[in-house]
């Protein structure tokens, strides 16, 4: 945009300083090119392909790691990369700027160009808007005079006003400000809803096949249930079910019969004779804007026998675009319409539009056709699209401005192709350019005919191709853009961007508040919130909302109004749990073709060495696993399914061979019905989601009756699984219990359990205490016979019984145990004989005898008294410990 008006402005620098110069003599702008617009061209398409270039370059991530492991490509990029470094120095050296981007820093390098690139834009942009300013005649650049001079006052022409003396000048008006929007007068009001497009059409002429009684009785057209005692939710739904019988007419194409059974006219088959068009500024050009001339240009249109047609369309300001303007050209004059005024009626057109015996002549008509349906309920029967035939000659280039030039040998000024056309008034210099768009293509049209004919040797085969396209073209029906719960989707795949839960959330969030915003404002989603901002904010996730403002510059209007609802969308989505991006995931697994062997037993990982024509031809029967409502799930391997036929596909088998149970499979399949599909329209009748939300409505009562029932089914299995956890720890703290106390019943019982060295004492004890008692029995019997005798003497014999002398012998030997355990003394080992404990002979010596460690690995023979053991040892056959029996127990 900058680029003209800085042309523009040092030309007549260049002009006045450097005169001398080659390129000032043979009267070019510069070298190459002979005025501003034609470097401008160029300078636009270089822009265009580079950019292109750019979008083709592997994207930074995996994909650009994987090609940089080649040193190739390495190289490549560091060749390329060094020479956009001098090309951007130089720019920058040209325009007065530090150009020292090429130097080399390790630590601060990439920081520093960095900087220099920013710094440069400002300087550059600066300059722009400067020169804009003078050029549209807001500032004008006042020359350095002496103090005290009063410089003559310039009066500011309108900017559609030429000057006195001055050359032809270039306007450049691309977007007007503070306009009154044009949807604001129109009749019928724009309908931005979320229900597919019914067609305007309410009259067809030239009709082959009647119009359907729906768009012909404007009573049930409009009829609507706003009158019946229902929610208003189930308003749109309770018309589509009226509406339902004429279903398929109310989607289908008005004039499908008619383009159907339409055949090219023998005047098309023939080569022509060109017909040489009128100059521009001999031609009459009538602008239209009122009902009764666009009645009298319909009635001579109708007496023509081709004409040309083009429109001129806004879509920045307008949810679904307006057709701001149309040009039709005759062979004798031109005409412009006035679209925005004539809204409502321009459906008298198709009278002369769906004539077959009329040629329309488009140039790239693939947006003409769905605007005229959108807009007007005008539709095109007959149709030649010089576009598909210049690309049947293979000219190269397919462009209008091309054919003018090739043909007409005329330069097409497009400066105002991206124009605001919703001006009113419209300025001359927009009126001509629209005038020139229609006022040389019906002789473009006879041009590429005759050209179709050569190049086919006489024949119409190129021309009837050319003309089936262009009937296709005709064919073609408006789409409305739909809003669904995936829509973001595709603009996702689009941007080549992973993000995780929390971004995708985000991301969604913000896609559905700018289309519904667009909707009711009736802008469009590229003003509301532009696609790369609003990427932007989801991948940020700002915290505040001075983050999301800094992620767009410059900043929406709507983006400041609704700031805050903007902020507690990203707030809602931070709180998602964070997972990764399940989209790449995805597309991998649908890219990866999946193997499906034909042998259930071979997997795709098996590591045997059989291959799958050695195993055994088995015959497996495609069973469902016995679930009432899931998907179909391609599993592979070795698999054991249910083989429950109960709910598999009843269309798989065949009624001729049902078993009994098969067959009362089948007919409970068939009484199967959903209990709500009373509440749901058929799959082709379209609900407004409005009634998802809307208290009052059916819908929202049933939707949220499910969702309480799932809370509480949830509810519930948290509380079981809470419980179930509980009664776990419960049992595994019993169990620790009953582990400690066996514990310390343990060792309680090993306190009273002595060691092995102390049963042996004690055990040795005992039987010297035996020893003893057997030594001294004979003693202890003289004391008592003593005693005995001594009580004898003492007592008479009558007294003396024999249980009381046993009596007092047991209290003698209990006496007698008492002093002998009252004068206890240790036991001296010294004297006792440790052969016990050897089992064997002694040996001489305890000490290690490193002489006599040759003589062990010898086989000794079995002493006496000894039997050879399994081992080869020799055993006692008796030893001198006792039985085992009476061994001490541990």
């Amino acid at each position: 945009m900058a680029a003209p008006v800085s042309g523009e402005s040092g030309s007549g620098a260049r002009g006045d300083s450097g005169s001398g110069a080659p390129g000032a003599e043979s009267g070019e702008f510069c070298p190459g090119f002979r005025d501003v617009d034609a470097f401008v061209k160029h300078g636009l398409g270089t822009v265009v392909s580079a950019t292109k270039a750019a979008g083709g370059l592997p994207q930074p991530g995996d994909e650009f790691d994987f090609y940089r492991s080649f040193p190739g490509f390495q190289d490549f990029c560091a060749v390329q990369g060094e020479r956009l470094l001098h090309c951007m120095s130089q720019l920058m050296k040209h325009h007065g700027c530090r150009s020292h981007i090429n130097d080399k820093n390790k630590l601060t390098g990439l920081e520093e160009r960095f900087d220099l690139v920013v710094e440069s834009n400002d300087v550059i942009l600066e300059k722009v808007g400067i020169m804009l300013d003078e050029a549209s005649g807001v500032t004008r650049s006042q020359p350095v005079m002496p103090a005290g001079y009063q410089p003559p006052k310039i009066v500011v022409s309108s900017w559609n006003r030429k000057g006195g003396n001055r050359s032809t000048e270039t306007f450049h008006l691309l977007h007007a400000k503070n306009i009154q929007r044009p949807q604001l007068k129109f009749k019928d009001k724009v309908d931005n809803s979320n229900t597919p497009f019914i067609p305007k059409i309410s009259v067809k002429p030239n009709a082959v096949k009647p119009l359907s009684s729906y768009f012909t009785n404007k009573q049930l057209r409009n009829e609507r249930p706003e009158d019946l005692d229902v929610p208003p939710a189930l308003a749109d739904f309770i018309h589509q079910l009226r509406t339902q019988e004429h279903m398929d007419d109310m989607f289908s194409h008005p004039y499908q019969h008619e383009l159907d059974h339409l055949v090219m006219s023998e005047s098309l088959r023939i080569k022509p004779e060109p017909q040489i068009y009128k100059p521009l500024e001999e031609t009459s050009c009538k602008f239209i804007d009122t009902l009764e001339d666009l009645v009298d240009m319909n009635e001579k249109l109708t007496r023509s026998k081709e004409f040309a047609v083009d429109l001129e369309h806004h879509s920045y300001r307008s949810f679904l675009g307006i057709t701001c303007l149309m040009q039709i050209s005759t062979r004798e004059e031109d005409f412009i319409i006035d679209t925005l005024e004539l809204r409502s009626e321009m459906y008298i057109l198709n009278e002369s539009f769906t004539d077959p015996s009329i040629v329309k002549v488009f140039h790239g008509a693939d947006s003409d056709i769905e605007w005229l349906q959108k807009d007007f309920g005008v539709y095109v029967v007959n149709m030649f699209d010089t576009h598909h035939a210049a690309r049947s000659l293979n000219l190269g280039r397919n462009s209008l401005d091309h054919l003018l030039k090739l043909y007409c040998n005329v330069d097409s000024n497009k400066r105002y192709q991206l124009a605001d056309w919703r001006i009113r008034p419209l300025p001359e210099e927009m009126l001509a350019y629209a005038q020139a768009d229609t006022h040389y293509l019906l002789y473009v049209y006879d041009r590429l005919r005759a050209d179709l004919c050569d190049a086919a040797n006489g024949q119409s085969n190129l021309i009837h191709l050319v003309w089936s396209k262009s009937k296709d073209l005709c064919l073609k029906k408006y789409v409305k853009p739909i809003f669904t719960e995936e829509s973001y989707m595709e603009l996702y795949r689009r941007q080549k961007k992973s993000f995780n839960s929390q971004q995708l959330a985000a991301f969604r969030l913000l896609y559905a508040w700018r289309d519904k915003l667009a909707r009711s404002e009736d802008e469009s989603t590229g003003y509301i919130l532009p696609n790369h901002m609003m990427m932007k904010i989801a991948e940020e996730l700002p915290k505040e909302p001075q983050g999301i403002i800094a992620c767009c510059n410059p900043t929406p209007p709507l983006v400041r109004q609704q700031i805050n609802e903007l902020h507690q969308f990203i707030k809602q989505a931070r709180e998602i749990p964070l997972l990764k991006a399940e989209v790449a995931a995805e597309k991998k697994k649908s890219m990866t073709p999946k193997r499906k062997s034909e042998s259930t037993l071979f997997g795709p990982h098996d590591t045997s060495h059989v291959s799958e024509s050695d195993l055994m031809e088995l015959s497996f029967t495609d069973t469902k696993v016995g679930v009432l409502f899931t998907e179909d799930d391609n599993t592979s391997g070795l698999t054991a399914s249910a083989k429950i036929t109960l709910f598999a596909e009843v269309e798989e088998m065949d009624s001729g061979h049902l078993t009994v149970a098969q067959q009362k499979a089948h007919s409970i399949m068939e009484s199967f019905e959903n209990p709500f599909r009373m509440y749901l329209p058929s799959k082709d009748i379209h609900i407004s989601k409005n009634a998802k939300y809307d208290p009052s409505s059916k819908i929202y009562e049933i939707s949220n009756r499910w969702k309480l029932q799932s809370i509480e089914q949830q509810k519930k299995e948290a509380q079981a699984k809470q419980q179930a956890k509980q009664h776990a720890k419960e049992q595994a703290k019993k169990a620790k219990e009953e582990r400690q106390k066996a514990k310390k019943n343990y060792q309680e019982s090993l306190q009273d359990v002595s060691t092995v060295r102390q049963q042996i004492v004690e055990s040795k004890q005992v039987g010297q205490k035996r020893e003893r008692v057997a030594s001294e029995a004979g003693e202890e019997s003289l004391k008592q016979n003593k005693k005995i005798m001594k009580t004898d003497k003492g007592t008479p014999a009558a007294v003396q019984s024999p249980a009381a002398s046993k009596k007092i012998q047991k209290q003698e030997t209990e006496e007698s145990k008492q002093d002998q355990s009252s004068e206890f003394t240790p036991f001296d080992y010294s004297q006792s004989d440790f052969k016990v404990f050897a089992g064997g002979k002694p040996n001489d010596s305890k000490h290690f005898d490193p002489n006599r460690q040759s003589n062990e690995f010898r086989r000794k023979k079995n002493p006496r008294g000894h039997r050879q053991g399994p081992g080869g040892r020799g055993m006692p056959a008796k030893s001198e410990r006792g039985f085992h029996h009476n061994w001490p127990r541990r």
